[in-house]
């Protein structure tokens, strides 16, 4: 099925993959990068373990999936962007479309190709602008390098990688989607890890402000040298 362009509503309905039933924790994440890097066969690697090489151009995409970290399972949605450094559309239609999907998810996938030097570029300028909109910096921002296996066409080398992960405080991993669905998983379970911590903090942090503090005891010896001061007689 086919998306809409970036000139329409960016985030989709979710893929109907969530059963229904009770409320459980629910994950957002957003996969980012430049066009051909292979976010949607990343994507649809971890949700399926099946890895398929050819894709019709990215318009956005919203995954559902039912996910266990941890021994409970949550809710997981993915936002699958278009080539957001490559789109060829009005600049400021594609910025206002970067933010609404930046202020939607809760942590974020920025991934690169290793064999096309100029997506790697695209990553500085996409991270700037998601902690523009999550100064927090406990939101968690991954950085992948993706097709590790087509070493023969690499431009990109790891420790370049490393250093950028190093110079903007992320994490940074190099994976081949097509090769390892392990790494992929290794990925997107540590992004919702991550998440989730912030999910428990936050609501640990709502339970102490609601509860109102028990007042001090008083200090009996401290009452009864103020009661013996107010009877005495003043000195004048």
């Amino acid at each position: 099925m086919r998306g809409p362009n970036m000139s329409q509503p960016f985030l989709l309905a979710p893929i109907a993959e969530c059963a229904p039933g009770p409320p459980r924790a629910e994950l957002r994440l957003a996969v980012l990068g430049a066009r051909g890097v292979g976010k949607s066969a990343l994507i649809v690697r971890f949700l399926t373990k099946r890895f398929i090489g050819d894709y019709e151009p990215n318009a956005g995409k919203l995954y559902c999936r039912l996910v266990h970290l941890e021994g409970e399972q949550v809710a997981v949605q993915i936002q699958d962007t278009p080539g957001c450094a490559q789109v060829q559309e009005d600049p400021v239609q594609v910025l206002d479309a970067l933010s609404r999907c930046a202020r939607w998810a809760e942590g974020f996938l920025l991934v690169y190709s290793i064999t096309d030097y100029s997506s790697y570029e695209s990553i500085r300028p996409l991270y700037q602008h998601i902690r523009k909109v999550h100064p927090d910096t406990r939101t968690p921002i991954i950085i992948v390098g993706n097709k590790a296996d087509l070493l023969h066409a690499r431009q990109v080398q790891t420790k370049d990688g490393l250093q950028l992960a190093n110079e903007l405080g992320s994490l940074f991993l190099e994976i081949s989607t097509s090769e390892n669905s392990h790494g992929v998983c290794d990925v997107f379970q540590y992004l919702c890890k991550e998440i989730s911590k912030i999910h428990h903090s936050s609501s640990t942090d709502k339970r102490r402000s609601s509860i109102i503090p028990r007042p001090k005891s008083p200090n009996m010896q401290d009452l009864k040298r103020r009661f013996k001061q107010a009877l005495s007689p003043k000195v004048k």
